[in-house]
């Protein structure tokens, strides 16, 4: 395989390292980023999002409900954050902006330009999917998704995430459509809560599938507004001098994640489940395929707990090769994330958007094993990043085609042919494998 110079998500490569120097400038934009976005939140109040497909046309059955969710926000005063984009974006804004709502988008500058909709009161632009996504997904009260492509479940599962493990403060989650969402939750029951247990109820319990704006209001004035104290924890979001420290722990993180990459070399990136048993295929599978990459002389690069990520590393770690993890030092329902005890090299985070940075930044390859709201997050921001330019194109291998295909039928049938959400061309962008050769064959390796 050979290596190519590519910018990945902020961090400057030169074939497979990180070169520090230049990727300086690039820290101090992102800081930048989160503090323009915090103080431009902080002067908003009863905030919810609105997420969905890009590509829906204004005759859409899904637009015209958007419009008239944005409608019936504006008139019980709440604030509408949506992309800022056109599509759904855009009839959620008009729909609030028509109506003497407050009308807010947060847009993305993507190498095929995405313009702000007109509809739009209030706005700010970010270059960083990073950033943009964290201030979409903190302050808000409700979180309602209509049909959408990579992005728009990227962005589910980031804020399912992200709540599952109490980085924001637990809050209806709302799936317009029921005959669309119905696959995707019945793969999460399934296949992630039953098959490999690594959700329980309480994590299904957030998501509302509902069929009209007006269902999903119901859902929305039940929800207590948060108090604007500024402790910028999960609980009280808000922006003033001060919470500065905040701001300067997220850039320590991503100067001492970079400094954590340097001279890593090239890593393929597992990851999945770390609740699934020792002796289960998966941990046996992943142990041969770090075995195999490592044989190769490349590196293994996981999440850095047990499972899964403890097989792989394992494998490489048995062959003197690079085994390298990432965990985050968090305390969840009285379980510590642990590191485990094969890795020549880790680091701990205590923000998870600058983990999932550091996790795809050095990467020539993503096996995604079998996994719960945190594999399905950095699947879809993966395949969002290749899709809009933002990633240069590589394999992204989907471990286990008995897990995956259910997802995998919805995204086929659901977003490519009946709503158009993603193109012929998106469905190439990943691959199922179910042998550690299948994967390696995948990769070039």
């Amino acid at each position: 395989m050979t290596e190519t110079k590519q910018t990945v998500a902020g961090a400057v490569m030169r074939g497979h390292s990180i070169d520090l120097r230049g990727s300086t400038w690039q820290v101090f934009r992102i800081m930048a980023e989160f503090v323009e976005g915090y103080q431009f939140l902080s002067q908003l109040t009863k905030q919810v999002t609105v997420f969905g497909s890009a590509r829906t046309p204004s005759s859409s059955k899904f637009y015209k409900i958007a419009e008239s969710l944005g409608q019936q926000l504006a008139a019980e005063k709440y604030t509408v954050i949506t992309g800022g984009g056109p599509g759904v974006m855009e009839a959620a804004n008009k729909g609030a902006y028509q109506h003497g709502g407050t009308s807010v988008g947060l847009n993305i500058e993507l190498p095929h330009e995405q313009h702000l909709n007109p509809f739009v009161q209030h706005s700010l632009g970010f270059y960083y999917f990073l950033t943009r996504k964290v201030m979409l997904t903190t302050p808000s009260l409700a979180f309602v998704y209509m049909p959408g492509g990579f992005g728009t479940m990227d962005e589910l599962f980031e804020v399912l995430d992200q709540m599952r493990y109490g980085q924001i403060s637990r809050a209806p989650i709302i799936l317009i459509d029921k005959t669309y969402w119905e696959p995707v939750i019945h793969f999460l029951r399934s296949n992630v809560f039953e098959r490999i247990h690594a959700l329980q109820e309480i994590d299904l319990s957030m998501i509302h599938a509902v069929d009209t704006a007006e269902e999903g209001m119901e859902i929305i004035r039940k929800t207590k507004t948060k108090p604007q104290v500024c402790a910028m924890d999960a609980a009280q979001f808000c922006s003033d001098d001060a919470v500065n420290w905040r701001v300067f722990r997220i850039m320590a993180e991503l100067v001492e994640g970079f400094a954590f990459l340097e001279g890593m070399g090239p890593v393929i990136t597992i990851l999945g489940t770390p609740r699934v048993n020792p002796d289960s295929q998966y941990c046996k599978d992943a142990y041969v395929l770090g075995q195999m990459i490592a044989k190769k002389k490349v590196g293994v690069l996981t999440a850095g707990g047990g499972g899964v990520h403890e097989a792989a590393n394992k494998g490489a770690f048995e062959m003197g090769r690079g085994s390298y993890g990432m965990d985050m030092h968090m305390q969840v329902s009285g379980e510590h994330e642990r590191a485990n005890p094969y890795l020549t090299k880790s680091h701990s985070f205590a923000f998870p958007f600058t983990r999932k940075l550091m996790l795809t930044t050095p990467s020539r390859g993503f096996v995604l094993f079998p996994g719960g709201y945190g594999t399905l997050n950095l699947c879809f921001e993966i395949l969002t990043l290749i899709q809009t330019g933002k990633l240069a194109g590589i394999p992204i291998v989907l471990y286990g085609g008995e897990f995956w295909r259910p997802l995998l039928k919805f995204i086929q049938e659901n977003q490519f042919e009946q709503e158009h959400n993603i193109s012929k061309e998106d469905l190439n962008l990943y691959h199922i494998a179910d042998t550690p050769a299948e994967v390696m064959k995948i990769l070039g390796l």
